[in-house]
């Protein structure tokens, strides 16, 4: 099938906040859509990217004029290239009339950038109070087309990954994979480290797609890969502003004192994390030893997109304690008296034993003082809708459904 134009789900939240702000700033990965986005949601302001060597010129050597040759704002592209030049969009901004924004006129400057790092240390530095700060990572599950999920598996879904760039190009996945680890994280990310031994930073890289879904283990991760803790540190940081990896903070909320405390790590792209994997077809991903970790990243991760694409900063947790009890994702509602838990299995047929740590967690709240009432679910790597121990359970297309998002059970 021709993969269609996809409407992104943080259109109508990017719309809203350039009506309230003279800035908006939209964060992601590179190659997630973020110029498609900016400049779809805003046709009319001039595209100026700042990749360009000599509009990055221009914009460092004559930041003024620039910003005077462009009266009416535009949409500036990667500005991470020159962080310096904010300063002068927070002047031109300051200058605005005070009644812009209740005029309901667009935002002047639209922003974007690959590198949460250097992006938001200038962001916070240079224009808070004056910009919205949204995140674009690849396609979530709510974001395919309904005929594209009806005729894959999860596998194959997990595999493909949700880069927009290989689905509307027709672009085989390993091969654009294979391409933008080499010009992104091989070159961008290693660049802000300043690594000099590519091969350990690649090793490094693989190692971590191999631990997601895992504890944090820095001291193991240190030693498999010949690198210092400080170091295991140092990576995993860049990685995570680099919006490649992000971690799952533990949930405890006073329910015992031997919760663990280690953050889980995840990769923001299954597709990402099995080309790190070795996984070159889809087909092995259903026998591959960590098919369960690829399938608990897949919906892990479309439960922070779904967040983060609807303008929220994700509040997902995971529980486990001392004893290896684990809920895979907790999230607590904005009253803090009730949320829901979920179980993530890979396995294609519902069985008894997938809802047991709900239960125990469910009960630890219904009996503790923590005032939290914990609903539960299971989602698992099969189709039909039902029900299990007592809990309901969805079918992997339907997890948008069971967190309340829009549905995405559309197959």
């Amino acid at each position: 099938m021709r993969f269609p134009v996809v409407h992104r789900q943080l259109a109508e939240v990017l719309v809203a906040r350039a009506a309230r702000y003279p800035i908006v700033t939209v964060t992601g990965p590179r190659q997630s859509g973020k110029t498609t986005l900016c400049r779809s949601c805003f046709p009319d302001k001039p595209w100026i990217s700042l990749e360009n060597p000599d509009l990055r010129t221009e914009a460092s050597e004559d930041p003024r004029g620039l910003i005077a040759r462009l009266p009416d704002g535009a949409i500036l592209d990667e500005v991470q290239r020159v962080p310096e030049l904010l300063s002068y969009l927070q002047g031109d901004v300051d200058r605005l009339a005070l009644d812009d924004v209740a005029r309901n006129r667009p935002a002047k400057w639209v922003v974007t950038g690959s590198n949460n790092l250097l992006l938001l240390k200038s962001v916070t530095q240079s224009l808070a109070g004056r910009t919205a700060v949204l995140n674009l990572l690849p396609f979530g599950l709510d974001e395919l087309p309904s005929e594209y999920l009806a005729a894959r598996s999860w596998t194959q879904v997990a595999h493909q990954g949700g880069y927009p760039a290989p689905l509307h190009r027709d672009i085989p996945i390993d091969v654009w994979l294979g391409d933008y680890v080499a010009t992104y994280v091989d070159r961008d990310v290693r660049d802000v480290l300043r690594i000099g031994d590519l091969s350990t930073f690649e090793k490094f890289v693989r190692l971590c797609a191999g631990r997601s879904g895992q504890l944090v283990n820095t001291s193991a991760l240190g030693a498999d890969a010949g690198i210092t803790h400080s170091t295991v540190k140092a990576w995993l940081s860049v990685l995570e502003t680099a919006y490649l990896t992000f971690t799952l903070s533990p949930w405890a909320a006073n329910l015992t004192t031997r919760e663990v405390r280690s953050p889980k790590l995840y990769f923001w792209d299954t597709g990402l994390m099995c080309w790190l994997l070795g996984i070159r077809r889809h087909e092995d991903v259903a026998t591959h030893p960590l098919r369960g970790a690829i399938f608990e990243n897949l919906i892990v991760s479309e439960l922070m997109k779904t967040d983060l694409h609807q303008g929220r900063r994700p509040a997902w947790w995971f529980y486990r304690d001392a004893k290896g009890l684990e809920v895979d994702a907790v999230r607590i509602e904005g009253s803090a008296t009730s949320g829901i838990a979920l179980e993530i299995k890979s396995g294609a047929t519902l069985a008894s034993d997938m809802a047991d740590g709900l239960r125990v967690l469910v009960e630890r709240c219904a009996r503790g003082a923590t005032g939290i009432a914990l609903t539960g679910a299971v989602v698992y790597g099969g189709e039909a809708a039902g029900r299990i121990g007592g809990f309901e359970a969805v079918g992997w297309r339907g997890v948008g459904v069971v967190v309340g998002a829009k549905s995405i059970s559309r197959g």
